[in-house]
Order: C-alpha cells, then structure tokens, then sequence
C-alpha cells in the first residue's frame, strides 16, 4: 500500500469517527441530564479531528506553484 493509499485509509477512519461524534453529541444535548465535562471532551475530541482531516486533506492535494 502506497502513502496516498494509506493516508486516505487514515481520512476515512478519522471522518467516520468524526461522523460518530457528531451523532454522540446530538443525542447527549437532547438529554434532560447532561454530564457537561463529557460533553465539552467531546467536543474537543471532535475538533481535534477536524484539525487532522484538513491537515491530512492537505497533504493529498498536490503542490501547485504559482
């Protein structure tokens, strides 16, 4: 498996979960208890992934010079 291969592999995981996250966190703010700091970790962890994707996004994208 090539490095493009790999990192799309990688691009995948990490939208997924991001995906995931998502569907955790609308469930938990429709709750009428809400563990605030589990909330706030998983927003973070969220953003987090956000962060990689675009840099991993940007590693796929050739080089252009101007």
């Amino acid at each position: 498996m090539n490095d493009r291969d790999s990192l799309l592999r990688q691009l995948h995981e990490l939208r997924s979960e991001h995906r995931d996250l998502d569907t955790v966190i609308a469930v938990l703010v429709t709750q009428a208890v809400v563990d605030q700091l589990h909330l706030l970790r998983l927003k973070k962890r969220k953003l987090r992934l956000r962060d990689e994707i675009a840099r991993l996004e940007s590693r796929l994208i050739p080089d252009q010079t101007a």
